[in-house]
Formats: structure tokens, C-alpha cells, sequence
């Protein structure tokens, strides 16, 4: 169900939040084919880089919540969850200084901040994030990008438990598979979260 969009807090109260748009991700360096092809089939890239240039017009912050690992893995947590243990197999994944970790180019501006993190899912655990959105006034964040199995419910979740309003863009976030996706999105994003499309929310920015 969409949102009224009148309702959202002004532009200087409303942070977008672009969850790991990454080249390592999603873009030309990524290692998970079954996800970019939903972010393909979804249009994401196209669709989140409409709404990032439609909240940079609009004076809306961008904040890009990206995801790195050290090579020594210091600051990670490695053993406690098998996505991760599967993951950190590959000696190469995500390391800090590498292209990997990069925006996607499609998606960056130098005006963005970044928040990044060097453990778990969601982009409010361990890092200075919450403190960077107040400092800002920020009551609603729009939250894109990846994925629909563990980062944007993650970030639903925590943003709500810190009295924030969310609001997802449908067509710019993706899960795999994509049905799973869609249920995710229905049955707990919806729970969490106001919803709407990059190109309705790109109008009322307009």
C-alpha cells in the first residue's frame, strides 16, 4: 500500500539511505549472481539512482550505508553467523581499499556521507550513524538498495526501534529469490515501514 507522501516530514528532516549499492554487491565486481539478476529484473540501479538525484535537488542528505571488512578481520565479528563464516571462505571479500567496496558509480555524488560498517547487517549496530542523523534533524529516512533477505529489514527495524519513520521504495530494493523478496516485503517491511516508488517519491521532492 502506498503512503501519502504529504505526510512525510519536510526535505531538511528526511535522510535517504542507500544500503550497500556496492560494486562488490551489486555492481561490476559483485560475487552474488542471484542478486544482481533481481536487481536487474527490479530495475534497483536505475530506480535508486532516480531517487538519489531527486533527494540531492531537493536538498535531502544522501547517506550511503556500505559494508567492508579489514584483512585481518579486526572489528568483525567471523564466527557467529553462517552467512558470515560462508562468506569470509573467499580471503578477497570486501576488503577495505579495494574497488569492491566502492558506491557504484551510478549512485555517488562527493556530497553524500558514508556510514560504513565492519560487522553485522544493518547500518545502525556499531557505528556512528544514529548520532549523524540527529546531528541533522533527520526524523524520516527513505531507505534503497540491498537486500530484502537481511539489510533492509535490519535497517527497518532498528530504525523504528530508535523512533524513526521509514519509508522503502519498492522498486529500488531487491531480495533473492525474488519471490522471497516479495514476501518479505509484504509481510514484514509492511509492518515496519511506509512504502512507495522512486518515481512517486522523486515528484513530491520535486
Amino acid at each position: 500500500m502506498a503512503i501519502d507522501l504529504a505526510e512525510l516530514a519536510g526535505p531538511r528532516h528526511t535522510a535517504l539511505l542507500v544500503m550497500e549499492m556496492q560494486r562488490g554487491v551489486a555492481g561490476d565486481l559483485a560475487k552474488f549472481p542471484d542478486l544482481v539478476k533481481a536487481c536487474d529484473e527490479r530495475g534497483v540501479v536505475a530506480n535508486a539512482a532516480r531517487a538519489v538525484t531527486a533527494a540531492r535537488a531537493a536538498g535531502v542528505r544522501v547517506v550511503q550505508c556500505t559494508a567492508a571488512f579489514r584483512a585481518d578481520r579486526a572489528g568483525s565479528h567471523t564466527d557467529n553467523c553462517p552467512f558470515i563464516k560462508g562468506l569470509l571462505k573467499d580471503p578477497d571479500h570486501m576488503l577495505e581499499g579495494t574497488g569492491a567496496i566502492e558506491v557504484m558509480p551510478e549512485l555517488y555524488d562527493p556530497s553524500d556521507l558514508e556510514s560504513r560498517r565492519y560487522h553485522g547487517f544493518s547500518p545502525f549496530t556499531g557505528t556512528s550513524l544514529d548520532q549523524t542523523l540527529r546531528s541533522l534533524g533527520v526524523r524520516t529516512v527513505v531507505a534503497v538498495g540491498l537486500s530484502l533477505n537481511l539489510g533492509i529489514p535490519g535497517l527497518c527495524l532498528e530504525a523504528v526501534n530508535l523512533g524513526y519513520r521509514v519509508v522503502v521504495l519498492t522498486d529500488a530494493v531487491a531480495g533473492m529469490p525474488v519471490e522471497y523478496g516479495d514476501a518479505v516485503m509484504a509481510n514484514t517491511v509492511s509492518l515496519l515501514a511506509a512504502r512507495t516508488t522512486s518515481v512517486e517519491l522523486a515528484k513530491a521532492w520535486e
